[in-house]
């Protein structure tokens, strides 16, 4: 539970009464509001300037005007720190919070994340304003939590990040030689004498657009660098607040798979995890569902919080297209089922100018409750009073853990061949993907989890092998764990140097193979998976494409063959016996059907089994809570659909009783809780 003041799912999202500086619109959000079952709301996410005008003064009497109006209406205040956006006066005066880009040029005033994070200024600043915050608003009975900043994100090349940059180097390889060597500054003359002569890689340096870079050592380690200093800045909040509120919880939003911060490492700093989801119309159901479960396993399984969502549509897409009937409360309920306890919009009003005036709200721009949106709304916040506090700390148990690496990502994007068209994101959602449509839970881990506990691990395209973390892998399967990964696996260590004797580095002798070379064709041509013989669903022939690992067994059983091109009917699909259990590995880049098969296989031999059987297009999940069982049943199809359930159960939103053959409405949601 995140605060007892608030024992049930906490509804509403951000609200910005600021904008619109009259007291009847006020009002009118009010009874709003509470028409629509809104208990929370989100305040200060951007108000820098209005709640410090100069270097000395504090003026948060508007800000607690809305919070008292709230709260003396039963609304409680998710309260924001406002330091996502420095104010201009800041920036006229302290041109050192102004970022410098990737180009090398200064940034005027304007937009937002436009602070500097290693700027002292800029820290400074910070820390004070939620110092003040902290001091004035500790005592307020409306304050249920704090949001420090918002999505933090962007990178910064300053002479400030620069000196941090050489001063993070000192105290990551403590001598200049050990970072030659680990960088292997040998290549192209990069060999340094001094610190001083580290410049930051941008495109004045080592890197150029998109990702690429000539020296992926420094790059992947500026990487890692301004995640940190990223996270530095969310730390000295989150350090400043606590000494004035020492028992409320702390977060920030996060943005899902956002490729630039390292999320396992911000969710161990974090109090509770929220994040910010916006699918696009055409965004697969089951990546949304794979990102909720990402965020859920950045603090091992513990509930999470939906911080942003739109009641409607999105206006920063190329196509802002709006959530069809149904479907927001669809997407409400999707969130809960992998494991949220709020659901929060942004926004509660709708802008009336600049670049967020066309992005939805509960209260849109006609200004009154007789919109779709608005009842809608209305809808999930009456279920959601109905459901009290029976989901809030529910957790999901799974047998079956991905593994989630952000360096792991940043190495493939930044590495020089073998191809450009290597998406991360992509190859772990298929694999994801083949789990969901049986409904078979999933955690979501990183490359320091324990593994213990689970029957099944994947890890695809698992191309850098950090310390430690393949005889972390070896124990698991010679305990009798089952191990799954891909081509282009344990080529490099964190430091991104090749480990010689042979692909797939330290992990050759776990899967009894060594891949000899790889090959990357144009994504549209295709060579063929060709199955030996019948493997559980597996049979016949599948297509491959992108890249192809050319396998020489060692002693691994082969699964299947290429059916094409000079290595045709050499491995690209083996299994060895490792200890007690067995390591899978996948050579190229099958087609769905094919990971489908496999994913269905491995789990019938381990007897893992689905939640509930449904047609294509209904997903399943469960969380439990002191011993009792909630089954999401959830419809994304247009249309009705038919499913059969093994036991007799209720239906928490409706109170009826269901058991055999039901049918759920287009976009219906079920939330069961089997009957004694």
């Amino acid at each position: 539970m995140i605060n007892k003041k608030l024992p049930q799912i906490w509804y509403g999202g951000d609200y910005n009464p600021e904008q619109w500086d009259h007291p009847a619109i006020w009002e009118e959000d009010i009874r709003y509001f509470k028409e629509a079952g809104i208990n929370v709301a989100t305040l200060n996410v951007f108000s820098w300037a209005l709640n410090q005008p100069d270097e000395e003064t504090y003026d948060f009497s508007r800000l607690e005007m809305h919070m008292n109006r709230l709260y003396d209406h039963g609304i409680y205040t998710c309260l924001a720190t406002s330091t996502a956006a420095h104010p201009a006066w800041m920036a006229r005066k302290y041109p050192d919070v102004l970022r410098v880009d990737f180009q090398g040029r200064q940034r005027r005033f304007g937009g937002r994340h436009n602070s500097c994070p290693n700027s002292p200024t800029y820290r400074h600043y910070a820390g004070k304003m939620a110092g003040a915050l902290g001091s004035h608003f500790k005592d307020h009975p409306g304050l249920l939590m704090w949001h420090v900043s918002n999505e933090y994100g962007g990178y910064c090349y300053c002479d400030n990040c620069a000196a941090g940059f050489r001063k993070w180097l000192k105290q990551s390889y403590h001598s200049i030689d050990r970072l030659n060597k680990l960088w292997n500054t040998r290549f192209w003359g990069h060999t340094f004498y001094s610190w001083e002569e580290i410049v930051v890689p941008n495109a004045l340096s080592e890197e150029g657009e998109g990702n690429v870079s000539v020296f992926q050592g420094i790059s992947l380690d500026y990487r890692r660098f301004q995640s940190d200093s990223l996270l530095e800045c969310y730390q000295l909040e989150h350090t400043v607040l606590k000494t004035f509120t020492p028992d409320l919880q702390i977060t920030t939003n996060l943005m899902g798979t956002y490729s630039e911060l390292d999320y396992f490492k911000w969710g161990k700093a974090m109090d509770v995890v929220s994040w910010d989801s916006y699918p696009a119309l055409d965004t697969p159901v089951s990546l949304t569902a794979m990102t909720h479960d990402l965020m859920r396993g950045l603090k091992d399984g513990k509930p999470f919080m939906l911080m942003e969502q739109t009641p409607s549509q999105q206006n920063w897409q190329s196509y802002n297209a709006l959530k069809r009937p149904g479907v927001m409360r669809l997407w409400s309920y999707q969130a809960l089922a992998h494991g949220a306890d709020t659901v929060l919009f942004f926004q509660l009003r709708r802008s009336i100018g600049a670049c967020e005036k066309f992005h939805g709200a509960v209260i849109e721009h006609a200004g009154h409750n007789e919109t779709r949106v608005f009842r809608e709304t209305e809808q999930v916040g009456r279920e959601l009073q109905q459901l009290e506090d029976k989901l809030i700390g529910a957790r999901i148990t799974s047998r079956v853990a991905i593994v989630y690496d952000w360096e792991n990502r940043w190495a493939l994007d930044l590495s020089s061949g073998p191809t450009v068209s290597l998406d991360y994101v992509k190859e772990v959602h298929s694999y994801y993907r083949a789990f969901y449509r049986l409904n078979i839970p999933v955690d979501f881990i990183s490359v320091e989890a324990d593994l213990t506990g689970y029957d099944l691990v994947v890890a695809p395209v698992l191309y850098m092998v950090k310390t430690g973390h393949a005889k972390r892998i070896e124990r698991f399967v010679e305990n009798g764990g089952t191990f799954v990964s891909t081509f282009f696996s344990g080529i490099v260590n964190e430091h991104d140097l090749v480990t010689l004797g042979g692909y797939p580095g330290e992990l050759r002798s776990l899967f009894g193979i060594w891949v000899e070379e790889t090959d990357a064709l144009d994504p549209a041509q295709f060579n063929h998976i060709v199955m030996s013989k019948q493997w559980g669903k597996l049979s016949g022939h599948y297509q491959c494409n992108l890249l192809f690992d050319l396998i020489h067994s060692e002693g691994a059983e082969v699964l299947a063959t290429y059916g094409s091109d000079f290595y045709a009917g050499s491995p690209v699909v083996t299994r060895n016996t490792f200890g007690k259990g067995s390591a899978i590995y996948v050579g190229s880049s099958g087609d769905q059907a094919f990971t489908d098969g496999l994913i269905e296989t491995v789990c019938n031999e381990r007897g893992i089994v689905s939640l509930l059987p449904t047609p294509d297009g209904v997903e399943v999940t469960e969380r439990t809570k002191a011993g009792e069982s909630f089954l999401f049943v959830l419809n994304h199809r247009s249309e009705q659909v038919a499913l059969t359930l093994i036991d007799q159960y209720n239906n928490l939103l409706t109170n009826e009783e269901l058991a055999g053959e039901v049918t759920l409405e287009p976009h219906g949601v079920l939330l069961l809780k089997a009957c004694l």
